[in-house]
């Protein structure tokens, strides 16, 4: 049973008299919009249109030569289980008439009764447009749940190893408790965008506005903002919260930040669609802050690289040059 919404509905009409499927046709045509009607004289016939799978609902005779109803209802359920299926007979008893819908059977309208065809096909249509909708809303929500987890575990994994870094770099307790608080939150806001998107894509300016509005509260930080709309997937814009909060957070301490002659300017642009598809470069450049002394890379440096390498599929490269810090970024776009 497919989606009968947007097109043409097909009318599998099983019945081996002439003058009788001309009779229900006319009741059949009466059906807006007007279906198109297949028929179906003997078991041939009816396997073969099953099994193409072009129609949408089946109509049937019970008593066929050397065929019967019951016959055509397994055979209904075995090669098309979605298709609602109609008894439409001359005589069909009461014990025959319930045993028919505990096999699977829709419904059924006798011959002498066909004024009541045309509102049985739409009620079977419309309750297998239904099913097949509560079908498609109980496979999103398992794909919905899947995702979910998978993405609760990437998350734990995530804060369980800013936990102990964090803890392997701080030198006392107040210095361990602040920056895992303001790792945590960087985590958080970005989730929280996120959630905003229905966690769906989000544009690069918004998470990167978003992770620095807690370090731009008055006029005395300095950080210029340019580049295109980039879209990016949720994988990617939690990867570039956490990058953005080391990059910021070791400028306020030890960077162009630090002072107030000292700026950051952030860039991004995108590359031509090649081969490879189209990359983002995004670049971080600090000046004006404190004389630059290389040091051995801390987790952040390492943070941004595997976040870089792993969840963005793209490189991270952190210079330290005369003028200041320099992180260039490379990655896939959406």
């Amino acid at each position: 049973m497919m989606d009968t919404t947007d097109r043409q509905v097909t009318i599998l009409l099983l019945e081996d008299s002439d003058f009788d499927a001309e009779l229900i046709s006319e009741h059949v045509r009466q059906v807006s919009p007007e279906p198109d009607i297949l028929r179906a004289i003997g078991r041939r016939d009816y396997v073969e249109a099953l099994e193409n799978g072009c129609c949408d609902v089946i109509l049937s005779d019970y008593s066929l030569p050397g065929f019967d109803g019951m016959a055509a209802l397994d055979l209904a359920i075995e090669k098309a289980p979605n298709t609602p299926f109609i008894f439409v007979s001359g005589v069909l008893g009461e014990e025959i008439a319930i045993e028919s819908f505990k096999k699977g059977a829709t419904d059924y309208v006798l011959k002498q009764r066909l004024m009541r065809l045309p509102a049985a096909i739409d009620r079977a249509l419309a309750e297998a447009r239904e099913k097949v909708e509560r079908r498609r809303a109980e496979e999103q929500l398992k794909l919905l749940v899947a995702e979910l987890s998978h993405r609760v575990k990437n998350t734990l994994a995530t804060v369980m190893s800013i936990v102990r870094r964090s803890a392997s770099r701080s030198s006392t307790v107040e210095d361990y408790q602040q920056t895992l608080t303001s790792r945590l939150r960087a985590l958080s806001d970005a989730h929280a965008l996120l959630f905003e998107s229905n966690w769906g894509e989000t544009d690069l300016r918004q998470v990167l506005k978003r992770t620095l509005h807690p370090f731009r509260p008055g006029q005395g930080v300095h950080i210029g903002i340019s580049g295109p709309d980039v879209v990016l997937e949720p994988k990617a814009a939690l990867a570039l919260s956490l990058i953005f909060h080391e990059l910021v957070t070791n400028a306020m301490k030890y960077g162009a930040l630090s002072t107030d002659s000292g700026k950051v300017e952030i860039e991004w642009k995108k590359s031509p669609d090649v081969g490879a598809g189209q990359q983002i470069q995004f670049t971080w450049r600090e000046t004006g802050g404190p004389l630059v002394e290389t040091s051995e890379p801390g987790f952040g440096h390492t943070l941004i690289a595997r976040s870089a390498e792993y969840e963005l599929d793209g490189e991270a490269r952190i210079g330290f040059r005369p003028t200041g810090l320099v992180c260039e970024i490379q990655f896939a776009a959406a």
